[in-house]
């Protein structure tokens, strides 16, 4: 798959989310928080705080560690954090959205910049890159759950949009306001998924030469590894060959 997924297959096969787990459970456990603050503290009421749980256990994060994020927002602790999104520019023309949740506006802005700057890229106006976006909902399953024609004739009946099948599992997508209602039908269907949220998802993914696409991969890496970051959509499609080696 192109852009984002693409950028995380090789991150994960280059092993790097072992190699900052600490910062990974923070950043999740931070997701946990505020989702359980801006609606109910059950994630069967409260699709986001769900959708936070599911991340959380497909990085294998404690049931502890789980609990204690969601009680930090029913006990009232913890900083009160803001959602911010950011947008610019990478080599190549790369368009770059980035979400981050922050305790101070002007640290987290000033990181950004910097990590765009020192990469090659350039931060823009918010709305520079987004119209290149569409923010759609994602159910991801394992592929055990059902044949490729099993789950798209699941996903057309619940009024999804898409589905991509492959060997590591089932990709639904839909529109943002659809939802609550694909995800609700498709897990009573088949049971919980892997992944659940709302992602912003490139209308169109342009190609880069393997130079620009190791420029890129090293400007997300910097990105990702700022505290405030949650996360980072791209809008770039890699080379089967630059995916070998930056996987190798």
């Amino acid at each position: 798959m192109a852009g984002h997924s693409q950028f995380k297959n090789i991150m994960h096969r280059k092993g790097r989310v072992d190699a900052v787990r600490s910062k990974l459970f923070s950043k999740l456990a931070r997701e946990i928080t505020v989702a359980a603050k801006l609606g109910t503290p059950d994630p069967a009421m409260n699709p986001r705080l769900r959708a936070a749980v599911l991340a959380a256990r497909a990085e294998n994060m404690p049931k502890d560690n789980i609990e204690r994020a969601i009680k930090k927002a029913t006990g009232g602790e913890g900083e009160n954090y803001e959602e911010i999104r950011y947008e610019g520019y990478g080599p190549g023309g790369a368009a770059l959205i980035v979400e981050a949740q922050t305790d101070n506006r002007n640290r987290t802005a000033s990181d950004v910049r910097s990590a765009f700057t020192k990469s090659g890229g350039s931060l823009a106006e918010t709305g520079a890159v987004a119209f290149m976006f569409d923010r759609v909902g994602v159910i991801a399953f394992p592929p055990e759950v059902a044949d490729a024609d099993a789950m798209l004739e699941a996903a057309i009946e619940a009024g999804a949009d898409d589905v991509r099948s492959d060997a590591d599992g089932h990709e639904v997508t839909c529109a943002q306001e659809a939802y609550g209602e694909v995800s609700k039908a498709l897990e009573a269907r088949f049971g919980e998924p892997r992944r659940t949220g709302l992602i912003w998802k490139a209308q169109n993914a342009i190609d880069v030469d393997d130079e620009t696409g190791e420029k890129l991969i090293r400007l997300v890496e910097v990105i990702e590894d700022q505290d405030d970051v949650q996360n980072v959509y791209v809008n770039f499609a890699l080379s089967e060959a630059l995916m070998e080696k930056m996987g190798a």
